[in-house]
């Protein structure tokens, strides 16, 4: 039984030993890929919340590689501060829109029209105004001016 163990072993060994060195291709094992960001941020539209989920770094021996973090940290900065801008905008248009629709500031009074020293109503007891200037008496109903 002895024997048949250490042949087995000799023979698994030799197997593995020949898989290894002389795989077939003529030149033992390949060359290990660089680890980079496999599905990068995309440059075609703007980012989503779905989008920065699924970002997954590469790990290397002392962490992440830094030049992919780095330039998924520079574009998702870039694309706040677009926001952030846009959001900017719109609020000082929105604002402008309500105060031309509102007549603009201080146009809005709580009180009855203040009218001017020519605008004010005139008294006369005929209850008419006179084509002739505020002091000639009204014409009567029925009578004709000449």
């Amino acid at each position: 039984m002895f024997w048949f163990l250490l042949i087995a072993m000799v023979v698994v060994v030799g197997a593995v030993t020949l898989v290894v060195v002389g795989g077939g291709d003529g030149g033992g094992l390949r060359d290990a890929e660089p680890d980079r960001l496999h599905d990068p941020l995309p440059q075609d539209r703007p980012l989503g919340r779905a989008d920065v989920e699924a970002v997954r770094f590469p790990v290397t021996v002392r962490g992440y590689v830094m030049n992919d973090v780095d330039d998924a940290l520079d574009r998702l900065g870039a694309e706040l501060a677009e926001r952030d801008a846009r959001i900017a905008e719109l609020e000082a248009a929105l604002a402008g829109a309500h105060a031309s629709a509102m007549g603009g500031p201080g146009l809005i009074q709580d009180g009855p029209p203040v009218l001017g020293p020519e605008e004010a109503p005139s008294e006369d007891t005929g209850g008419g105004k006179s084509a002739d200037g505020p002091g000639a008496p009204a014409a009567a109903d029925g009578e004709e001016r000449t």
